[in-house]
């Protein structure tokens, strides 16, 4: 009985907490938990704030675009105004026979007026006197207006282009004016008046109100000029002192009110974006969290002028997501916390294999959870960048294919201007042949089979003319895809010039091929490379229409990158430095309006671009433009890339 009790020690005794341990217990606990809370709300409120401020950058960059395209598209009908011999003619004339010279004026600008659709039209003396203008049939035109307090008279009467955002005081609408000094080359070029036009806006508003983000353009003077909601129209984004605001008002509003709102927002810091707190909604919300809100202010300059457009973006997903992630972090930690509590107390208590096993397993569990969560968050993440990458690839594939469709539109356009040459070609060998075939059937009823059988080859040496004639017309008119090759340049210079063969001939242009005993071969598509010298050479030609000497020179040589240098030089006037440096942009052209669309050199170099080649240009020696095409030479090694 004693060795029985010496060796049965009795049961533990759990210890409790004594209570100002278990009180600093429970604070550490809360205090972890918020620091936890706060540390993921701050993480996911940034990360959040990061993705809304990239997405507020994109969708700037769209509506900057379109107003910047909607703004400007009038910005060149003042300089065809100024051009305009009834125009110059009324501005010249003195005061007491402007009269009798004003209703051609008016006549000329209704009708570009009509043909551009919509913009007002009017010119003003060097006194700011309205004294022509496209408006002239309505009663409330814009005839005898003093318009020499607008900001944009005096920079242009003093020879500088100008334009501005204004309201007039005739019919109190609004709109963005362009301004050009009109001069006198009759006179040393001193400026006589003042060609403007009035852009009208109200398309721009349209767009504006159907946009899904609230947005405002602000002008230079921090007045708001449009905006969702429209009633902001004419606040200021800061508070403003009544004098500014006045003279603004009279010089640029037509007395409009301004600065009854002050939306107090830092623009200039809205430029990397910024918090904002709005006390009215952007945006109609019936919803019950209504009143003061925060948002994210982006701002960005308009290309072109003193605007600034601005975009807000609600923070309340943000801020929500942030509270759900702060919530999940609690969540998490406070699992962990009462894992490692478990722990604790198994040690302590030690408490059965199955309570412990149950433990472990709901811990199992709870990782699992968290496993497919993220799974799910990953898979999602992957669903969204394939359909990014698949967007992307059709808009590429879109881009190419208007590339090739106006590719074939020049080429299309080109054998059109040549049509009437080959009509010529073609129609002396379809007589000769009309004529030795009718000849030949009345040899062979005469049994002279002898002669008939000379008539027919005859007719068959006429017929290979004219394939050669027509064969490098339908190659250069097929629609295929550029397929990389090894293409003779010479060979592609030679039938690019058969096709201006005629009007070569007719302009008196002489040609002069500079390619030596040299063989050169480059490896990119022939029928596109021959679009390339085709553009060249036509534009070379159009450019020496009014020379008295007219020559075309080509010349190839390697250049140090390795790559072929193609160069094509012409005896025409040449480009200015103006010129030179839009030259390969989009819609600008030398020619005359009507005479082309600006498309064809930006074009030419991106086909080159697409074989690795490109396109520069300059003044030829001796006067005149020279355009330089760079090719990638021809290798071994280009075969084994393609494949």
């Amino acid at each position: 009985m004693a060795a029985h009790s010496m060796t049965d020690s009795p049961p533990s005794i759990p210890v409790s907490l004594q209570r100002p341990h278990r009180a600093l217990g429970v604070a550490a606990m809360l205090v972890l938990f918020l620091l936890t809370a706060l540390l993921a709300y701050q993480t996911s409120e940034r990360q959040g704030f990061r993705q809304m401020r990239d997405e507020a950058s994109h969708q700037l960059d769209v509506l900057a675009a379109a107003i910047d395209s909607e703004v400007t598209r009038h910005a060149s009908i003042p300089s065809a105004v100024e051009l305009n011999p009834d125009v110059l003619a009324l501005l010249r004339a003195p005061e007491e026979r402007q009269d009798v010279l004003q209703p051609a004026a008016n006549r000329f600008l209704q009708k570009l007026n009509d043909h551009l659709g919509g913009p007002a039209i009017f010119v003003l003396d060097t006194r700011g006197r309205v004294v022509a203008s496209s408006d002239w049939i309505f009663s409330r035109n814009m005839l005898d207006a003093d318009l020499s307090y607008m900001p944009f008279f005096k920079g242009a009467v003093a020879g500088m282009p100008e334009r501005h955002y204004a309201v007039d005081n005739v019919r109190n609408e609004v709109g963005y004016y362009f301004a050009l000094p009109i001069r006198d080359e009759l006179n040393d070029w001193k400026v006589i008046g003042i060609a403007v036009v009035k852009s009208g806006l109200r398309e721009l508003e349209r767009r504006w109100l159907a946009q899904e983000a609230p947005a405002l353009i602000v002008d230079n003077n921090g007045i708001v000029l449009l905006a969702s909601p429209p009633e902001w129209r004419y606040a200021t984004i800061q508070p403003k002192s009544p004098d500014v605001l006045a003279k603004v008002s009279r010089e640029q509003f037509a007395g409009q009110a301004l600065g009854t709102t002050s939306l107090d927002i830092a623009i200039d810091a809205a430029q990397e974006g910024t918090v904002v707190r709005l006390s009215k909604h952007l945006k109609p919300d019936n919803g019950p969290l209504q009143g003061a809100r925060s948002y994210l202010a982006l701002s960005r300059h308009l290309p072109g002028t003193a605007w600034r457009i601005v975009v807000f973006s609600d923070l309340r997903p943000v801020m929500i997501q942030a509270s759900t992630h702060a919530a999940l972090a609690t969540a998490a930690s406070g699992c962990l916390l009462l894992w490692l509590l478990y722990l604790n107390q198994r040690r302590r208590l030690q408490r059965g294999r199955e309570e412990a096993q149950a433990m472990l397993e709901q811990a199992n569990q709870e990782l699992e959870r968290n496993v497919e969560a993220r799974t799910a968050d990953l898979s999602d993440a992957v669903t969204r960048l394939q359909r990014e990458v698949a967007e992307r690839q059709r808009a590429e594939q879109t881009l190419r294919a208007a590339q090739d469709e106006l590719v074939q539109a020049g080429k299309l356009a080109v054998l059109g201007q040549m049509a009437t040459g080959i009509t010529h070609e073609l129609s002396q060998p379809l007589g000769a042949i009309r004529t030795l075939s009718a000849n030949a059937v009345e040899f062979m009823h005469r049994g002279d089979m002898a002669t008939a059988e000379k008539n027919l080859g005859i007719v068959g040496q006429l017929t290979e003319q004219m394939g050669g004639i027509i064969t490098p017309l339908k190659t250069f008119a097929r629609k295929s895809p550029a397929v990389p090759a090894a293409v003779d340049v010479r060979q592609a210079v030679d039938s690019a010039l058969f096709l201006f063969e005629q009007r070569l001939r007719k302009q008196n242009v002489a040609v002069d091929r500079q390619f030596g005993p040299d063989s050169w071969i480059a490896w990119c598509d022939q029928n596109r490379l021959q679009q390339v010298l085709v553009n060249l050479i036509g534009n070379a030609i159009d450019a020496m229409a009014d020379e008295p000497e007219r020559r075309l020179s080509f010349s190839v040589e390697r250049a140090s990158s390795g790559q072929l240098a193609l160069a094509v030089s012409d005896s025409g006037s040449g480009f200015t430095e103006a010129a030179l440096e839009h030259l390969f942009e989009p819609f600008f052209t030398t020619k005359q309006p009507g005479e082309g669309l600006g498309l064809g050199l930006a074009i030419s170099r991106d086909i080159l671009r697409d074989f690795g080649g490109d396109l520069m240009a300059g003044p030829a020696p001796g006067g005149g433009a020279r355009f330089v095409v760079l090719l990638p030479a021809f290798s071994g090694d280009s075969v084994a890339e393609e494949y």
